[in-house]
């Protein structure tokens, strides 16, 4: 890979979930990615009311607080709240309206999963999303491509394979990027915490004193916490 930056690392990369909690899959991910792409300013973007799946169990202010805790002295990655600042469902499209809008003409990373990817054309005002940022597609070797119709058409003519030419224009262009992504998930770190079984070594250290201190996904605890 060339050693190149984008735009000598103006873009921003922007990266969604529940991260309900975050763990190392989230983290490591997103830690070679900015890496790979050499970006200054990484974000991560809990979701508030996430559309397409079940709600949260943990409050808004409960994932924040943990996900600062887990990015706390690593340079250049932060957290960005608006989602959970804004009321009704967290659409994608209009996270990347406002930060559009703050950025100007700086290339804006949308990174998402190859299975979230699949699903794209399902999102709100899903086509719209390729006119605000390029989207870059995580995936392991073994990723399940499962592409069709519309979005097939719109993937393959917006696919390039360098990320040097993410910084020739603001948007528009899709890049496979493959990371390392650990067998983790917060389904099982809750499983775990709800059957009384330690999740240490999934997640930082500092998330998992929060998540004791609040009695967080432990049996009999509110489920909003």
């Amino acid at each position: 890979m060339s050693s190149r930056g984008i735009r000598q690392n103006s873009a921003i990369g922007l990266f969604g979930g529940t991260f309900d909690p975050v763990h190392y899959g989230h983290l490591r991910a997103a830690l070679e990615a900015k890496e790979m792409l050499k970006l200054d300013d990484f974000r991560l973007i809990p979701a508030g009311t996430p559309p397409h799946r079940a709600q949260p169990v943990a409050s808004a202010a409960h994932r924040l607080a943990m996900l600062r805790l887990a990015v706390a002295g690593h340079s250049g990655i932060s957290v960005d709240d608006r989602e959970t600042r804004r009321t009704g469902n967290s659409y994608m499209v209009d996270t990347l309206r406002e930060i559009r809008h703050e950025s100007g003409e700086a290339p804006l990373l949308l990174l998402i999963g190859q299975d979230a990817a699949n699903a794209l054309d399902t999102w709100h005002e899903w086509k719209t999303i390729f006119s605000l940022a390029h989207l870059i597609i995580m995936r392991r070797p073994e990723s399940l491509v499962s592409w069709s119709g519309e979005l097939l058409e719109l993937v393959e003519r917006r696919l390039v394979e360098h990320p040097e030419c993410l910084g020739e224009k603001p948007a528009g262009y899709v890049l496979p990027l493959e990371v390392t992504q650990l067998a983790i998930s917060s389904t099982d770190i809750r499983s775990r915490l709800y059957a009384g079984q330690s999740p240490g070594f999934l997640l930082p250290d500092s998330v998992v004193d929060y998540i004791t201190q609040n009695r967080l996904y432990f049996a009999g605890a509110s489920r909003k916490g």
